[in-house]
C-alpha cells in the first residue's frame, strides 16, 4: 500500500509541474503609479542614470524574461512635456543602435495625452540575430519605452501584442 501511495505522489506531482505555465501572466503597476502593465513572469525593476538626446534623466527599467525573450517598460521624467515627446526619437535610435538595426521606417501617432512612436526591427545581439519590438510614449513630461526583445523566431507574436497592448501610462 505504501507504494502505491508513493507512485500516485510522484504522479500527481509530475502532472502539476507539467501544468505550470511557461506565460504567466500577472498585472503590475509601477510603484510610483506612473504605468499598468501585464508580465509574463514577475519583473524586477532596476534605475539608472541615461542620456536621452542630451538630456541627463533617472531611467526606471522594469523587466521580466521567459524564454529568451525580455519583456521591459522602461520610464523616465523629462524637465517639460516638450522635452519628453522629443527625446522619443532619442530612445528608439539608442536601442536600434544597441542591437546594430538600420533605422526601419517607423509608425508615429500623435494622441491627445501624448505621442507614439513604435518599432519592429531586426538586428545582431551577442549570440546572434535579435528582434526588437517597441512602442515609446510621451504623456505629459514622463516617457515610456515598452519593449520585447528576443530572438527573431522565438517571440510568439500573440504574447509581444498581449504585452504591448496591455500597457496603460497613468
Amino acid at each position: 500500500m505504501h507504494i502505491k501511495q508513493l507512485v500516485l505522489a510522484s504522479l500527481s506531482a509530475v502532472l502539476l509541474a507539467g501544468c505550470s505555465p511557461t506565460y504567466n501572466w500577472r498585472d503590475y503597476t509601477s510603484a510610483e503609479g506612473a504605468f499598468k502593465v501585464l508580465f509574463p513572469a514577475k519583473p524586477a525593476t532596476h534605475t539608472r542614470v541615461i542620456d536621452l538626446g542630451g538630456i541627463k534623466v533617472d531611467m526606471t527599467m522594469t523587466a521580466a524574461e521567459v524564454e529568451g525573450t525580455t519583456f521591459a517598460v522602461g520610464t523616465a521624467v523629462a524637465p517639460d512635456a516638450a522635452l519628453a515627446q522629443a527625446t522619443l526619437p532619442a530612445m528608439r535610435q539608442a536601442l536600434l543602435r544597441n542591437i546594430g538595426a538600420s533605422d526601419a521606417a517607423e509608425k508615429n501617432a500623435a494622441t491627445p495625452a501624448g505621442a507614439t512612436l513604435d518599432v519592429d526591427a531586426v538586428g545582431k545581439g551577442n549570440s546572434g540575430p535579435v528582434r526588437l519590438v517597441g512602442r515609446f510614449v510621451a504623456k505629459g513630461t514622463r516617457v515610456y519605452q515598452v519593449i520585447v526583445v528576443g530572438t527573431p523566431g522565438a517571440m510568439p507574436p500573440e504574447h509581444t501584442e498581449q504585452f504591448l497592448s496591455s500597457f496603460k501610462p497613468q
